[in-house]
């Protein structure tokens, strides 16, 4: 049994599917930080498995589309990661319902 296209397209949806759940679930800043983290894996898992098993005139375009996701993620975590201490020094909770004005 060769493992296909097919298989990393699965694990890619179980991965987004388990990452949406969390960001869904969670009430937590930081683990629905993580849930968004994991569906941006769940991406790049797919734009590798394509670049790897598509023919076509650009091969390394799929890991490109990877190095710039995981440059917006980095930049996203360093971002949410500083306002979720900006609102804990503030309100003394992370809690997401706790956040429903914008006022401080």
């Amino acid at each position: 049994m060769t493992i296909g296209i097919e298989h990393y397209l699965i694990v890619s949806a179980v991965l987004f599917a388990i990452g949406l759940f969390i960001v869904l679930a969670k009430r937590n800043l930081i683990g629905a930080l993580m849930g968004v983290e994991l569906m941006l894996n769940a991406v790049n898992l797919t734009f590798i498995a394509f670049a790897r098993f598509t023919e076509s005139a650009q091969p390394i375009a799929g890991q490109v589309f990877a190095v710039f996701v995981i440059t917006v993620a980095a930049g996203e975590a360093a971002l949410a990661l500083g306002l979720a201490v900006a609102v804990y020094r503030t309100r003394a909770s992370i809690d997401a319902e706790d956040m429903s004005t914008l006022k401080w």
